[in-house]
């Protein structure tokens, strides 16, 4: 076969079905639409199924902890009577140490099922942990591709320290500098070694995470006698909160508010050399948060089953500063030692805690482990070692790719709302392009993509003169 780059490209939709299983063809309805539905059925695996297949293999089953200290330091600064009681599901307790474990057992399970001899992933986070964990429970072979480093050959030590944890449980690692060749080699891995693509985007890699879900809200039950006010999820490519939602709409008719966090990276280009190493975080942030969001088909499936924007109620923004910040203040206050990506949305709720009463809950959706390169003090030489001006002040003033700014004042930790009327316009802008001509098949889909009313997805349709037909 022709394996230059552009031949390689050209065949990446039969690289990619060929690699799960699943003719996403038979999924497409309209000219833009597609059932969404349909496609998360796909494997039938019901939640019993999928939460047996976790408890075998190590995953699930993590404590709900509430973080008391961090309440009170909440309440302090909050209006009398206000500080909702802050909660954390400490998925940090799952063999690979991050809930993309949930992910991972689901999707090498049905790699197994369907007589896959290994599995590959394309991911510099905790996600390839996840998979070469599982993988050797299922007795797989397992390649994990990483974006690793600058054009200099300089990496950053979170993304090392996971290539170690990789290695650990037997899997091979390629690392690659970044640049468009990650998805390029990935594709042509999959292709050579007939492997299963294990996909945070696939419907494994969501129902898997439904679990989660499942259990915040029977967990926050047992110990309190009532259902959370409100969750918040780091979001990146949006599995993680969309399998959360999905999980809590399951087992609960209470209308939860469900909260997406990323931190602030605005300005920095995450595929751009000179970019990639002045970031201190490689996921959680909204460098991938607001392109998957406002167009989820980015991913390395066809369709993707990570659909955040059916389902969030809130978006906010935290600066990096903050979250290194409440990262030591979760180690301090509650003996609780726990990587920065989780730390996101601890951010982001004990700002938003404050706008709850006391007698309110809000769970923060998951941790994840910390070690030598994870940990925050590394990510923050490296930041100084790149140029980073480092000092406490005012995190508004902080300004991604030039300072980190830690907050001199516990009040001013503050979560930022994004316009989610603006995404979801942005969104139906990028699903207008594929097509126009739409039919009431596509309204339909666009009504539940954007989660909002018939009208408004109207309204947006008239700005482009797209022809409707009857």
């Amino acid at each position: 076969m022709n394996n230059s780059y552009e031949s390689v490209m050209a065949r990446k939709n039969e690289i990619m079905r060929k690699s799960v299983g699943i003719d996403f063809d038979k999924f497409e309805t309209g000219h833009i639409g597609f059932d969404y539905e349909a496609l998360l059925k796909e494997g039938n695996l019901s939640l019993e199924i999928i939460k047996e297949i976790q408890q075998n293999n190590g995953v699930g089953n993590t404590p709900l902890k509430e973080c008391k200290n961090i309440t009170a330091l909440a309440r302090k600064v909050a209006k009398p009577g206000y500080g909702a009681r802050i909660f954390i599901k400490d998925e940090a307790l799952n063999d690979s140490g991050s809930f993309k474990a949930r992910r991972a057992s689901i999707s090498c399970y049905q790699a197994k099922k369907l007589g896959f001899k290994g599995v590959i992933a394309a991911t510099s986070g905790n996600y390839g942990a996840a998979v070469a964990s599982q993988a050797a429970k299922y007795g797989l072979k397992c390649i994990i591709v990483q974006e690793c480093y600058d054009s200099h050959g300089i990496g950053q030590p979170e993304i090392i320290e996971k290539a170690r944890a990789c290695e650990a449980y037997g899997a091979e690692v390629i690392q690659l500098s970044v640049g468009p060749e990650l998805f390029y080699k990935f594709l042509l891995l999959l292709e050579e070694t007939g492997y299963f693509n294990a996909s945070l985007y696939t419907p494994y890699g969501i129902m898997g995470i439904e679990t989660l879900g499942k259990e915040l809200i029977d967990d926050c039950l047992k110990l309190t006698g009532k259902e959370p006010d409100m969750v918040v999820c780091t979001n990146a490519g949006g599995g993680n909160l969309t399998g959360t939602a999905r999980g809590i709409k399951k087992t609960t008719d209470k209308v939860i508010t469900i909260v997406g966090s990323s931190v602030n990276l605005k300005g920095l280009h995450m595929a751009d050399d000179l970019d990639f190493n002045k970031k201190s975080f490689t996921t959680g942030h909204t460098g991938f948060g607001l392109p998957f969001i406002i167009n989820p088909d980015r991913s390395d499936v066809p369709r993707s089953s990570a659909r955040p924007l059916r389902y969030i109620d809130r978006y906010v923004t935290v600066n990096q500063g903050e979250v290194f910040f409440m990262t030591e203040a979760l180690a301090i206050l509650e003996g609780i030692e726990r990587g920065p990506a989780g730390n996101t949305s601890l951010a982001a709720a004990f700002s938003l805690s404050q706008e709850l009463k006391q007698d309110q809950i809000i769970i923060v959706q998951e941790t994840e482990y910390t070690s030598a390169g994870k940990h925050h003090q590394a990510q923050l030489s490296f930041a100084r070692e790149n140029g980073i001006c480092i000092y406490f002040g005012d995190p508004q003033d902080e300004i991604p790719g030039e300072s980190i700014v830690l907050p001199k004042a516990i009040n001013m930790i503050k979560a930022i709302d994004l316009d989610l009327d603006s995404i979801r316009k942005k969104y139906l802008h990028n699903q207008i392009l594929k097509s126009n001509i739409i039919c009431q098949t596509d309204i339909d889909f666009l009504v539940v993509e954007t989660n909002t009313s018939r009208d408004f997805v109207m309204t947006e349709l008239k700005k482009y003169n797209v022809k409707v037909e009857d």
